[in-house]
């Protein structure tokens, strides 16, 4: 829609995870290091934590990016809305096995001798779980079973646990004490400071081919922080909103005025209520 009229070769504020996108903030590159850190080791649990739009998937998307599948499978299971028997079909989905059965018991044994293979190949399996604060407390034991699979003194699954705040609480839980001891590491993503949120908005716009064009003022820029509280998803949604602006003023600046409207017409739309006229001039470009 505005790309044309900034020199964006793209748009530099998608909603969908892209890891070309990645911004090393400093909980994110901790975060990274520990995902890292986890496949070196290749036993027991990760645990990433954060709150909605803080980044997870696109972290996971840049560790999977970044794996080298001669030696690690990865697959990832984004569904987590399941009994531990849809679990575990989804699991074998994930990995590509066609499962010998429906029954529990087929399939514990059809993943096992998929693991054991992969072992004797010299590789190994990396399960993510993603938004995992939606499964159940059965569910989550089921995965900790899992991790019993072994070949000699070798671990035949790692797995991954990401997903909101919720989750810590359901692993401090009393009956999540075997669990808790197979977590090798743990980190939850926090909101980026406005340094941190500065550089996040400029690393999206020059993977775009941004040269000072819109001009960001530091104001500006400090306003979209207060709005957004630091956290990536909601920086994206006001960034792309303000360019509209701006693109429909045909400025070539994002003024703190233009984020102050971005941010009352989303205000206005989450609440349900009638939108200023500058997003009803909005929603006539992009019918247009």
């Amino acid at each position: 829609m505005f790309e044309s009229h900034y020199g964006f070769s793209a748009p530099p504020f998608q909603l969908s995870p892209d890891p070309s996108f990645y911004f090393a903030s400093k909980g994110h590159g901790q975060a990274l290091s520990y995902l890292k850190y986890g496949v070196y080791q290749g036993e027991g649990f990760i645990v990433v934590t954060g709150e909605i739009g803080s980044g997870k998937t696109t972290l996971v998307r840049k560790l999977l990016e970044d794996l080298d599948a001669a030696d690690v499978v990865a697959a990832q299971v984004v569904n987590t809305q399941l009994d531990t028997s849809e679990l575990l079909q989804a699991i074998c989905m994930a990995f590509g096995v066609p499962a010998a059965g429906t029954s529990k018991a087929q399939m514990l044994g059809t993943l096992e001798a998929y693991f054991t293979a992969l072992a004797a190949n010299g590789r190994r399996a990396l399960l993510i779980v993603d938004e995992a604060q939606n499964l159940g407390l059965e569910e989550v034991e089921e995965l900790r079973m899992l991790s019993n699979f072994q070949l000699g003194s070798q671990a035949l699954l790692q797995t991954f646990l990401v997903g909101q705040p919720e989750l810590r609480k359901m692993l401090h839980s009393a009956s999540m004490e075997q669990l808790r001891q197979r977590v090798i590491a743990s980190c939850h993503l926090g909101p980026m400071s406005v340094a941190e949120t500065r550089g996040y908005i400029e690393h999206r716009l020059r993977r775009v081919g941004w040269v000072d064009r819109p001009q960001l003022g530091e104001v500006a820029l400090a306003s979209i922080h207060r709005r957004t509280g630091g956290i990536p998803r909601r920086i994206n949604v006001l960034c792309t909103r303000a360019l509209l602006a701006g693109w429909l003023a045909e400025s070539q600046e994002i003024t703190p005025d233009n984020v102050a409207e971005a941010a009352a017409e989303l205000g206005a739309e989450l609440a349900g209520e009638d939108v200023p006229d500058g997003a009803n001039r909005a929603a006539g470009a992009i019918r247009d």
